[in-house]
């Protein structure tokens, strides 16, 4: 089990990520944007992941994903998407601690994607 912490901006896409990823005997931090995601790193942390859409206002997933590896640097990252483009474009920058992907997805894709990256 894994504490996982989300960012997402589209409530029920967050709603359907926290269900599988609970089901799959995770603990979830769901929150709606960068900016509290970051707070929640600073108060609640750590987490084992940080799952987060790259496209949200305020704080984008990219900036989070920064300033969440600075605060923790053996924080794994996994960055969900509905541009096809960026995941294709970064597939080459992945590290053992970051994974893209791409929207739609299956749901049990999902679940094995943070399951492979938390195993890495």
């Amino acid at each position: 089990m894994a504490k996982i912490l989300l960012a997402e901006d589209d409530d029920s896409m967050q709603n359907f990520l926290v269900l599988a990823l609970r089901r799959a005997g995770h603990d979830v931090y769901p929150r709606t944007d960068g900016l509290s995601a970051l707070e929640a790193l600073k108060e609640e942390g750590p987490f084992d992941l940080l799952l987060t859409d790259i496209v949200m206002p305020g704080m984008d997933g990219v900036e989070l994903a920064q300033k969440a590896t600075d605060l923790h640097p053996n924080l794994k990252v996994m960055f969900i998407t509905g541009f096809a483009a960026i995941a294709m474009n970064n597939q080459d920058k992945q590290t053992r601690k970051t994974k893209i992907l791409s929207k739609p997805f299956h749901l049990n894709d999902l679940v094995t994607q943070v399951e492979q990256l938390l195993a890495a």
